[in-house]
């Protein structure tokens, strides 16, 4: 297992850098650049409408996007200046290998716009995710196995009927319609003021008690996660509730009652760990799509400062630190998580090896 885990953890180098390579051409390839995000501004022209100049008969693009406006009143000596100062002076290859030298020593090199690390802005940005994402998964996984187990214990029966319908109700509801309802009903939108608006903590929040801050942050919480989880609850509880199902008529667990084995036993001694295979196998990418992408409206709704803001707003902006830096931790977790993956496998079924299986 060890000779696994370590060709595993190579086969992420080539994978970093042919992920890495894709969006950096694209990127590079897009309209719009950071360049141009502050002539527009210099301008007092909007982001749009710097694209279709950049477009027109009066400009000449550069291999990087970046653009002549002589004709524009800019002065060339400040758009080399911005060039040599955001390093498009240099060819694309020596950018994008620079990149991936100090990539390599988690070197994100400095924002744009916000003039500081890309570094120090994750780690800012990173707890809130980190709390979203926490507890959504664990809401929801403790949520919906044990309704899939209930589910395909009692299958047809009226219990199975209505939770079915309670779970494809909130899956049909978008998670950021949810969340607007939340603040209209209990964040004083139009009936009580209950959980506050925006943000993790209270302004005093330095001064509260070890209890005090403790009741402040899940105050703060309640609504965010209700919104990022009510939509989460069926895919899992359905695939649960199919994967016990599909066990439950198995030879071996009619072997198992044939010998006297109480129904609880082989519920969880027989039926579980095989029927928990197929959940493991989806918690990475239902870890990567909570902690990041579905949060991103959440935030934008709640006012709070996570990654998936971050990266959204760097887009925007065309922060080519900040894109591609979230980036590679978008990529780098979720291929350590799939790594994970592999090896819950192995903990929960022995008998799966996949060292064997690979030679």
């Amino acid at each position: 297992m060890a000779a696994y885990i370590l060709r595993r953890l190579l086969l992420m180098i080539p994978t970093l850098l042919g992920i890495m390579l894709l969006n950096f051409i694209i990127v590079q390839a897009a309209p719009g650049g950071p360049i141009d995000q502050i002539l527009a501004r210099y301008e007092g022209l909007s982001v749009d409408a710097s694209t279709r100049l950049q477009s027109g008969a009066d400009t000449v693009a550069g291999p990087a996007g970046e653009t002549s406006r002589g004709s524009r009143g800019i002065p060339e000596e400040y758009i080399k200046h911005l060039e040599v100062q955001f390093g498009f002076d240099k060819p694309a290859y020596e950018r994008f290998f620079d990149m991936v030298v100090n990539y390599a020593t988690f070197d994100f090199g400095e924002s744009f716009f916000r003039g500081e690390k890309v570094t120090t802005l994750m780690l800012e940005r990173l707890p809130v995710s980190i709390s979203l994402g926490l507890w959504t998964t664990l809401l929801v996984y403790l949520i919906s196995i044990p309704l899939g187990i209930r589910k395909a214990l009692r299958h047809g029966s009226s219990f199975d009927v209505w939770t079915s319908g309670l779970v494809i109700g909130g899956y049909a509801i978008p998670g950021f319609l949810f969340a607007i309802l939340l603040i209209v009903l209990f964040a004083g939108g139009s009936y009580w003021q209950v959980f506050p608006l925006r943000g993790l903590t209270s302004p005093d929040f330095a001064d509260l008690s070890a209890w005090g801050k403790v009741k402040d942050y899940l105050w703060h919480i309640v609504l965010p996660v209700t919104a990022s989880t009510i939509g989460s609850f069926a895919t899992l509880t359905m695939l649960t509730k199919n994967s016990f199902l599909d066990e439950i008529h198995r030879q071996y667990v009619l072997t198992a009652r044939a010998k006297g084995a109480s129904e609880r036993r082989i519920l969880y001694a027989h039926i579980f760990r095989n029927a928990m295979l197929l959940i493991i196998a989806g918690l990475p990418s239902a870890l990567v799509g909570i902690f990041f992408t579905g949060s991103l409206l959440i935030e934008v709704i709640f006012s709070l400062n996570g990654l998936g803001l971050l990266g959204f707003e760097a887009v925007m902006q065309r922060d080519y630190p900040v894109i591609f830096g979230t980036l590679y931790l978008y990529t780098l977790i979720g291929l350590v998580l799939k790594l994970v993956s592999d090896l819950t496998y192995v903990w929960v079924d022995p008998r799966i090896d996949f060292a064997t299986r690979e030679s």
